[in-house]
C-alpha cells in the first residue's frame, strides 16, 4: 500500500512539475533596419491575457540627429506600457524617458500578426522626441518605421 501512495505522489509531483514548465514560454521581437535596430523579450505566461514578465529590450536608432543617449537605450518592464497578445495578434507598446536633463523620450510601438503558429510578422514604429539645444521651445521629433518580426512560444 506504501508503495502505491509512493508512486502516486510521484506521478503527481512530477505532473504537477511538467505543468508548471508549460505555463510559460517567451517572445522575441527583432527589427534591423536602416533608421534602427530593436530587440524586445519577454517571458510569457499561458492563460488569461497572458502576462508577460522579464521584459527586457534595446533600441539603437541610427540617426546621427538624435542625441546620444536617445540613441542607444535599454527597456525593462517598467517601460512596457501597453501589451497586447491573443493568437492572432502582437502588439507591444514602449516608452522611456530620458534619465536626467532635457525632456527627451522615445516609444517603440509594434504591430504584428500571425501567419503560422508562433511567427508574428508587422510593423515598428519609433518617435524620439529631444528637447536638447531646442531653442524653439518646441522640440526636435524623429520618426521611422520598418518590418519587424516576433516569435512566440
Amino acid at each position: 500500500m506504501r508503495l502505491v501512495m509512493a508512486w502516486t505522489l510521484a506521478i503527481m509531483v512530477s505532473t504537477l512539475a511538467l505543468a508548471e514548465a508549460r505555463a510559460s514560454g517567451g517572445l522575441l521581437c527583432t527589427a534591423d533596419d536602416a533608421f534602427a535596430a530593436i530587440t524586445i523579450e519577454s517571458g510569457v505566461t499561458r492563460g488569461m491575457g497572458s502576462p508577460v514578465f522579464n521584459v527586457r529590450a534595446i533600441s539603437i536608432i541610427r540617426d546621427d540627429a538624435v542625441s546620444g543617449d536617445l540613441r542607444n537605450m535599454a527597456y525593462d518592464g517598467e517601460h512596457l506600457a501597453q501589451y497586447w497578445l491573443d493568437g492572432e495578434e502582437l502588439r507591444l507598446l514602449l516608452y522611456r524617458e530620458r534619465a536626467e536633463g532635457a525632456h527627451g523620450y522615445v516609444q517603440i510601438e509594434v504591430r504584428t500578426s500571425t501567419d503560422e503558429e508562433g511567427l508574428y510578422k508587422g510593423s515598428y514604429a519609433v518617435t524620439v522626441f529631444d528637447m536638447t539645444a531646442d531653442t524653439t521651445g518646441e522640440g526636435r521629433t524623429f520618426r521611422g518605421d520598418g518590418p519587424v518580426e516576433c516569435f512566440v512560444e
